[in-house]
């Protein structure tokens, strides 16, 4: 078998062993990432000389018997939406093309620390806002079932990099979905923890209240290994929750007894394909063999959840993207041209009589900025600026901003109620197989449903995974989600694991 081929899993064990070394994994992975990634897209930086350098000293370290961490000698891709110092971190955006961090972000740090290999940084909707993984700067990533296809996002890189085996494990980030949906649609598994568990410092920033740091990777007990070593306290994040790492990778084979499980009947309804519906139920029975318990249960408020969503997370990214002003950092447009653009304006409507007009013309720092951000943001990203700058505005906070809050803390208490009756909410990831490349382009809000059963976990801060549960007769993925209160991962990474050992689907491998 090849050593692409081998979970990352797989690979730390022959590592530790020294039945492979640090550099032929890496080597394996890179030369499958220049015979791949043309075609997918998945990887917008890959630095092979960093990567080889890396890897060598870990062999070394290793050779003479010195300590090293979890992950040791195991090469990882990283979406390009965290620092890492002296790097490019661009967020798929133009805003962001030449900016290099100078520092790293903890996750980051954390993966040094388990002696981790960079092996590159993934391609991913600009500033994480996109569910299709369309609507990257720099070109959209494919799927590697079907590469007329979408994967998912916004960490669409980083699920096409494990799916294609371009890298045995990456990191994502979810805000609405954004890890578990492009899991779910390029048939890996990815896993959205607590809000708090993995420290956000030095990820940037889309959505402050509902951003999570996560592992994407083929299974359950991959996706374990790299949250144990993510996971835990960080003082220079606030949100961070004040909790060790747990040992996942030592509990993730443990089958859960007596597994409770929900099944929302909203998650059931109008729009949800039959093929995926069909493979959910089949899951479900699969659990039931397995000795779990199944109880319809109910989240009534979840129907408005999209909505919700569509205004928190509009208006924390108006606020959190206020700072791309083209003075401090970010693109800056071309002053000389601009100032000559301006000028030309304004001699043109004195010339014809216009003198108050000319007057109120933009001041050159105030062209500066609306150019400077006009140039940088895609489409969508502005789209989302201006949507929460609307529902921010006086008159409208109290209408819709302070309201979706409200509506925020119904969604929680559902799941409150629920998981007083349940370990875990079983349901789909996402409504049908993946799409076509363009086929939602033109209907922004068509797309914003695509993440009805992902964004409500966001909402309440709770955890959840995503994994492989059958295929369509168009041979693409179909994925699942279980849901778990806060600080569940063990449970959720468990009850996946049990799923995986009977079933084998996450082993599928794509086409291309």
């Amino acid at each position: 078998m090849s050593l692409i081929d081998l979970s990352a899993a797989e690979l730390v064990a022959q590592l530790r062993r020294g039945d492979v070394s640090s550099v032929d994994v890496t080597q394996a992975f890179l030369n499958r990432i220049a015979a791949v990634d043309k075609t997918i897209n998945a990887f917008l930086r890959v630095d092979a000389d960093r990567a080889l350098a890396a890897a060598t000293k870990i062999d070394e370290r290793r050779a003479r018997g010195d300590s090293l961490g979890l992950l040791a000698g195991l090469p990882v891709a990283v979406k390009d939406v965290l620092c890492i110092v002296d790097e490019p971190t661009t967020c798929a955006s133009r805003m962001l093309e030449r900016f290099a961090p100078p520092y790293d972000a903890t996750v980051v740090a954390k993966l040094r620390s388990a002696d981790a290999v960079f092996i590159g940084r993934t391609n991913m909707d600009e500033f994480a806002m996109g569910s299709s993984g369309e609507n990257s700067a720099f070109g959209p990533t494919r799927n590697p079932w079907d590469t007329e296809r979408i994967t998912g996002g916004s960490s669409s890189g980083s699920a096409a990099a494990v799916a294609a085996r371009m890298a045995p494990a990456a990191i994502g980030s979810d805000t609405g979905g954004s890890i578990r949906q492009p899991a779910g649609l390029c048939g890996i598994t990815g896993l959205k923890p607590t809000y708090g568990r993995v420290s956000r410092y030095g990820l940037v920033a889309f959505a402050s209240s509902l951003d999570q740091v996560g592992p994407m990777a083929r299974s359950a007990e991959d996706a374990a290994l790299l949250l144990e070593a993510i996971a835990g306290h960080d003082p220079l994040d606030s949100t961070s929750l004040d909790r060790p790492a747990e040992k996942y990778s030592e509990t993730v084979s443990r089958p859960l007894e007596k597994l409770r499980l929900g099944v929302a009947k909203e998650h059931f309804g109008e729009g949800l394909d039959g093929e995926v519906a069909a493979a959910v139920r089949e899951a479900i029975r699969v659990y039931e063999s397995l000795g779990a318990t199944v109880e319809e249960i109910s989240l009534p408020h979840s129907r408005y959840a999209v909505a919700t969503y569509y205004i928190i997370a509009p208006c924390e990214a108006s606020s959190n993207l206020a700072r791309y002003d083209g003075a401090h950092y970010g693109h800056r447009t071309d002053e000389k041209a601009m100032l000559a653009e301006l000028d030309t304006e304004r001699k043109a409507l004195v010339a014809v009589g216009k003198k108050e007009a000319a007057d109120d013309l933009d001041s050159p720092l105030v062209r500066m900025y609306r150019q400077s951000r006009s140039e940088a943001f895609g489409s969508e990203v502005k789209r989302r600026i201006m949507l929460g700058t609307y529902a921010l505005s006086a008159g409208y906070y109290d209408a819709y901003y302070l309201k979706a809050l409200k509506v925020r803390r119904l969604i929680r208490q559902d799941y409150d109620e629920a998981f007083a009756k349940v370990d875990l909410i079983i349901g789909p990831v996402t409504a049908t197989p993946a799409y076509k490349i363009g086929e939602k382009a033109d209907d922004p809000l068509a797309m914003y449903l695509d993440d009805v059963y992902t964004v409500s976990a966001n909402l309440a801060g709770c955890c959840g995974i995503a994994f492989p549960c059958g295929q369509s007769t168009g041979n693409l993925p179909i994925g699942i989600q279980l849901q778990g209160s806060p600080l569940d991962e063990d449970k959720l990474l468990r009850a996946a694991n049990m799923y995986q050992q009977t079933t084998k689907l996450h082993s599928s491998t794509p086409p291309v």
